[in-house]
């Protein structure tokens, strides 16, 4: 795309980029007559990636173009607007290019913001989403925003959990083995060290890093960033079969080793024309597993209250993170060895040899080089980043039974009675069951998974959430159902 800095443009490459449309970094504008508009367009470009706005174009792509005197009209507009609607002030860039017939047609381009977030005079803030725009309306959008350009993260956010929820022994050792320090006996002089160390608030009490890598059970504090695993028999998702499931909670390097030791039970070990009392090799080297699951505890999004899954099939394994790709980051970048650091004090931590560390930016290609057939899906809408290690079909391997999830579960659940006097139905009791398996499961999911309709779904919640059995927690978007 054209920007500024760049040779000024002639109106065949201007017809090139209107013939592309509008997207994310392209707006047409036939006119511009309202300043408070046109502020929210520049904050929504500020706030993203930047962009232009190409006035005297119209929606269908024509160019009606701009007389000479609509051109200082819109020129005063832009101006007044750029430095007294906007805030913090922007500076923008206008060129004028001929069309034919006397008409003219202002490319107005607005930079990546630095100083974000950008405001509209009344307090507004807008984003980019598509081709339109759309407000900032929740602190967590507010808070990414903010971490976009360095000045928050997640990882920092302060905890109510205090000294008390420290595992002292497991502190101690690290403090031994990589700074050859003792653990002070003082508190005092033991949260003024956590504090110089980035793992507690000025509160005193533990930030989001301090709980993940040293609490002694974070998951009590901070209950759903945890680690969900799945194995399934087949290449799909069972409503009422597994083959292995477990839940990792703990500190980040104990949910780090419970789940890769998961994953690594749950895949065959290959001979390789080896002898027959030998151990065999893992199907995937044991590395890629290593890589993908520091880059999911590591640089998922904390913002985001959802664990992370790991999937396992007959074709594949899937490795979900909650949150997408930040910034400018693309799966392409990624795979030549690009990074952006989400949560710098884990990073910092992880670089402590606190979890495996092979160099920044290295994981993803590391991952790679010892199994190229991973693909990366960076799903924007959904918030999620999922990384697929595909496997190679194994002919006539022996599979275990398959586990009947909740044909226990739902007999036993029938049998339960709510706060209201009322048993559970089968449906009921099998939504429990389905969301105690994926917390974050929406209400499609449940639909498709059921074979009932979206609005008995609905109906059957609501009257497990009066009875006192089921509850929402956080957004429609980001949250999860919490079994009670």
């Amino acid at each position: 795309m054209w920007c500024a800095g760049v040779k000024r443009m002639n109106i065949n490459e201007l017809k090139k980029q209107v013939s592309l449309g509008e997207d994310s970094r392209r707006q047409f504008k036939a006119d511009l007559r309202n300043a408070d508009s046109l502020a929210a367009e520049m904050a929504a470009f500020a706030n993203s990636d930047g962009g232009a706005i190409f006035i005297g174009v119209a929606d269908d792509g024509s160019l009606p173009g701009l007389s000479s005197k609509d051109v200082n009209r819109i020129n005063q507009l832009i101006s007044n607007t750029a430095s007294q609607h906007v805030r913090s002030p922007l500076t923008v860039q206008t060129e004028n290019i001929p069309a034919g017939n006397d008409r003219i047609i202002i490319v107005l381009t607005i930079p990546k913001g630095i100083d974000k977030p950008y405001f509209d005079k009344n307090g507004v803030i807008w984003l980019k989403s598509g081709s339109d725009k759309r407000r900032v309306n929740s602190k967590e959008e507010l808070r990414r925003l903010f971490q976009s350009v360095d000045q928050f993260h997640a990882d920092e956010l302060p905890t109510e959990a205090g000294l008390e929820k420290l595992d002292k022994l497991r502190f101690r050792d690290f403090l031994r083995d990589f700074y050859n320090l003792s653990l002070p006996e003082d508190n005092k002089e033991l949260t003024k060290l956590l504090q110089n160390m980035n793992l507690s608030a000025d509160t005193g009490m533990l930030n989001l890093a301090g709980v993940l890598l040293f609490a002694e059970r974070p998951e009590w504090i901070k209950p759903v960033f945890i680690v969900k695993a799945v194995t399934y028999p087949g290449d799909n998702i069972h409503v009422t079969e597994f083959l292995d499931s477990e839940d990792f909670t703990g500190p980040m390097r104990k949910i780090f080793d419970d789940a890769l030791a998961f994953i690594m039970r749950n895949l065959p070990k290959i001979q390789d024309g080896q002898d027959v009392n030998a151990l065999g090799r893992p199907e995937i080297p044991q590395i890629v597993f290593e890589e993908l699951l520091v880059n999911a505890l590591v640089h998922r999004d904390y913002f985001i209250s959802a664990p992370v899954r790991i999937f396992i099939f007959d074709n594949r394994i899937e490795i979900i993170s909650p949150g997408n790709l930040p910034n400018n980051l693309t799966v392409e970048k990624i795979r030549t060895g690009n990074s952006n650091i989400r949560n710098p004090i884990l990073a910092s931590f992880v670089a402590k040899k606190l979890l495996p560390y092979r160099g920044l930016g290295s994981g993803i290609r590391r991952a790679l080089e010892d199994w190229p057939d991973i693909e990366f899906v960076d799903d924007r809408e959904g918030c999620l980043f999922t990384a697929i290690i595909h496997r190679t079909k194994m002919h006539g391997k022996t599979k275990k039974a398959p586990i009947k999830a909740n044909k226990g579960a739902i007999i036993a659940l029938k049998m339960q009675k709510t706060e209201v006097g009322a048993s559970l139905n089968d449906l009921q009791a099998q939504i429990i069951g389905l969301i105690r398996l994926t917390s974050n499961i929406s209400y499609n999911e449940l639909s498709a998974a059921t074979g009932k309709d979206r609005s008995t779904i609905m109906r059957n919640i609501s009257k497990l959430k009066k009875a006192g059995l089921l509850r929402r927690v956080g957004s429609k978007k980001t949250g999860y159902w919490e079994v009670l």
